[in-house]
């Protein structure tokens, strides 16, 4: 039993513990330096004022893929409540499609937790993963933008407490206001220090805001490194002179560490922070994410014990007999575990386990692996309820009641319809072998 629990550990950590941990330094340097306006600015310019929803739905997208759910949808709350304050609507309008996109970022596209362990309990390749789920995310993106605007047809009343903050933004006498000042006030971009544990929202002073290309570059970058490894295996020979290249500079470990050296540089050192201060910054990163990480060992754990107790195989036994396409099944699992439980990082990596079996016994190539860890993360995505801490982070700072919250971004986002599609049984090629 030591020696499964050891291997089940060890064997997942080994490829999500680096992973998870420098997506997370990536994106705190990005939420402490005050990145996140930049994007919304730039997509604001280009879009124009009459698709401010847009914009924000383009920026939250960028800003998604190296941050967190909840940090990202509170890094992004000032910037949502200054645009709609100045549109004169609620600031759900805004903060609908923002809230979908993040949310189905979160679940497929690494370096976020729950999906890079579930493909390394599949053994699926984090490169598709990244540019299969890319590729579902932006057409969802567009499609959230316009079913927002279907259903901000409703009007939602603000609790009377959010009410009052939202009326009080723009005057510094709200509570996200106060939270930023204070925050503010704590960091010292010309001393030795800083605190060890900025919250999310909060910004260091510096001597200038980083430019749109500045934040889009470090997010750009290790996606670019990983699509260029990952297609180059497909599109050229092995005699190629330039593939050892693409094979060198493609894996996300390799992809992410140089993606955080720019950072650590042009995010920090070149803006005015000392040494001290940019690794203290990074350093804060990992705490919370301690917990993350251990929840994905977990699972790994999970999916062993499974494998070695035999319990896996006989579900894919059963599975085989019941002809169930692998897709849906991968769908209906997840969902059903974000319901019960609330997380959807616990609910990507608990499927995963219980298919693993199923998956490793088939003659599933690469791509139709990366496909099932993608339905997974899916699945994973709708049925946020009470039980879940995103669903109260976008109740409380939106001002929805618990009933409107039930029908909230993570309930009538578009993502849900799009994973159900891209888990039916059409997908053949990925059915149960009989």
């Amino acid at each position: 039993m030591v020696s499964t629990v050891t291997e089940g550990m060890g064997g997942t950590l080994g490829s999500v513990a680096l992973l998870v941990g420098l997506g997370t330094m990536l994106g705190k340097m990005i939420e402490v330096s005050g990145g996140a306006e930049a994007p919304a600015g730039r997509f604001t310019s280009i879009l124009g004022p009459r698709r401010v929803i847009a914009a924000l739905t383009a920026a939250a997208s960028v800003l998604a893929i190296p941050v967190f759910f909840d940090v990202g949808f509170i890094t992004l709350i000032p910037i949502i409540y200054g645009f709609a304050k100045a549109a004169g609507v609620n600031p759900v309008k805004f903060g609908l499609p923002v809230g979908g996109i993040l949310l189905a970022i979160h679940v497929v596209v690494p370096p976020h937790p729950g999906i890079v362990g579930g493909a390394g309990v599949l053994g699926a390749d984090i490169g598709w993963i990244t540019i299969l789920g890319l590729m579902i995310c932006v057409p969802v993106g567009v499609l959230g933008y316009f079913v927002a605007k279907r259903i901000n047809r409703r009007d939602f009343v603000m609790l009377p407490a959010t009410a009052e903050q939202f009326r009080l933004f723009g005057s510094g006498q709200s509570d996200v206001e106060r939270e930023a000042s204070a925050a503010q006030a704590n960091s010292n971009p010309t001393g030795s220090s800083v605190s060890a544990s900025p919250q999310p929202g909060t910004t260091l002073t510096a001597p200038s805001a980083p430019s749109p290309g500045m934040i889009i570059a470090p997010i750009v970058l290790p996606i670019a490194m990983i699509m260029l490894g990952t297609v180059s295996i497909v599109l050229l020979p092995e005699e190629s002179t330039i593939r050892p290249v693409f094979a060198f500079i493609g894996p996300p470990i390799f992809a992410l560490l140089v993606t955080i050296s720019l950072a650590y540089y042009f995010l920090g050192i070149r803006r005015g922070w000392s040494s001290q201060q940019t690794g203290e910054i990074m350093d804060s990163a990992l705490a919370p994410t301690a917990i993350v990480i251990l929840v994905t060992g977990a699972g790994g754990v999970f999916a062993r014990v499974l494998t070695t107790s035999g319990i896996g195989t006989a579900l894919a036994d059963t599975l085989s007999a019941a002809g169930l396409p692998v897709l849906l099944l991968s769908f209906v699992l997840a969902a059903v575990l974000r319901l019960s439980q609330g997380s959807a990082t616990v609910a990507i990596i608990t499927t995963a386990g219980l298919l693993a079996a199923a998956v490793s016994g088939s003659e599933f190539t690469t791509v139709q692996t990366a496909l099932i860890a993608i339905a997974i993360g899916f699945g994973a995505l709708g049925f946020s309820h009470i039980n879940d801490f995103g669903f109260w982070i976008v109740t409380r700072f939106l001002g929805l009641s618990v009933a409107d919250g039930a029908c909230g971004p993570e309930q009538c986002s578009p993502p849900s319809l799009v994973s159900q599609v891209s888990s039916s049984p059409r997908w053949s090629g990925l059915s149960c072998p009989q």
